[in-house]
């Protein structure tokens, strides 16, 4: 089965319960993990959580398919959870689908990869599991994301504030789940006893993207200037910045360096290849100078 976050939120249930193996992958890192935990959720029965990574799994692609067929630690079920760059799976995917005993639930995340790769492939024409692929969402999209979050916390938000917590937060998923869930705390909301929310909750708990400056600490952390960190710390506190948006800030940063970083693996002038990437509008501009630092 194939699917785009366009349609992923229609058919997620039914796909939890029919496929056993799933694949996610496109640009938006945060669609991809907000797909990887919906479907954890809708598992008719999900145990035990195993986690691996892609490079795991390149070293030793059999074990992926020994894991999913083999009885839980605890004797009940399981699923499993990958985390992978690009296509590096692969092999390890084919195996697994080609033994014949029961599987438990496979999850894949690789937002490097395309529909168009050796794994996404293999995914989309099967019929017990599903593929899909996710691109940068719109405000309006996110605005909706954001909407059912605050359902599912106790949260009633109208349109207006929906879309402001979307900008707010630069469009990631991820960041306005924990901004809603702060929102919750503040207003004292659950479920089972729903609180209105306004502009001014929102204000007061302080929401912050990496225009308040998230990009400072990173850039300052991973360009090695020990002398400035606890200046940046303190600045954090200051201004309240969300600390799930700063390790996301990291996280993002640190994957830009790595794939920079393969570039370079056979030998080339980092210079050279940064002014590349700011020709084909990989990068932009003012992080030009911090990248090369950094690399």
């Amino acid at each position: 089965m194939k699917a785009t976050q366009r349609d992923f939120g229609r058919i997620a249930e039914s796909a939890a319960r029919k496929a056993r193996f799933f694949f996610f992958c496109g640009p938006d890192e945060a669609g991809v993990q907000d797909a990887i935990d919906r479907i954890a959720s809708l598992l008719p029965d999900p145990g035990e959580r195993t986690d691996f990574s892609g490079s795991e799994l390149k070293r030793d692609p059999v074990r992926l398919g020994d894991e999913a067929r083999s009885i839980s630690l605890f004797g009940g079920a399981r699923h499993i959870v990958v985390r992978a760059s690009g296509d590096e799976v692969a092999e390890a995917a084919e195996i697994l689908v080609a033994g014949t005993a029961p599987a438990c639930p496979v999850l894949i995340a690789a937002p490097g990869a395309t529909e168009k790769s050796r794994t996404a492939r293999l995914f989309a024409e099967r019929d017990d599991a599903l593929m899909a692929v996710f691109w940068p969402p719109d405000a309006r999209s996110v605005a909706a994301t954001v909407r059912e979050l605050a359902d599912r916390a106790g949260l009633r938000i109208d349109a207006a504030l929906a879309e402001q917590i979307a900008r707010a937060v630069n469009l990631d998923t991820r960041i306005a789940a924990a901004e809603i869930a702060k929102l919750a705390i503040y207003l004292d909301a659950t479920p089972q006893s729903p609180r209105t929310a306004d502009a001014a909750a929102f204000a007061a708990i302080g929401a912050s993207t990496q225009e308040d400056g998230m990009m400072s600490v990173v850039n300052v952390v991973l360009g090695g200037e020990a002398s400035r960190i606890g200046a940046e710390l303190d600045r954090l506190r200051q201004h309240g910045l969300n600390p799930v948006a700063v390790l996301l800030a990291f996280e993002r940063r640190i994957a830009q360096l790595a794939g920079l970083s393969a570039k370079l693996a056979h030998g080339g002038d980092v210079r050279t290849l940064i002014e590349a990437e700011k020709a084909a509008r990989r990068i932009i501009w003012k992080d030009e100078r911090d990248l090369v630092k950094q690399l």
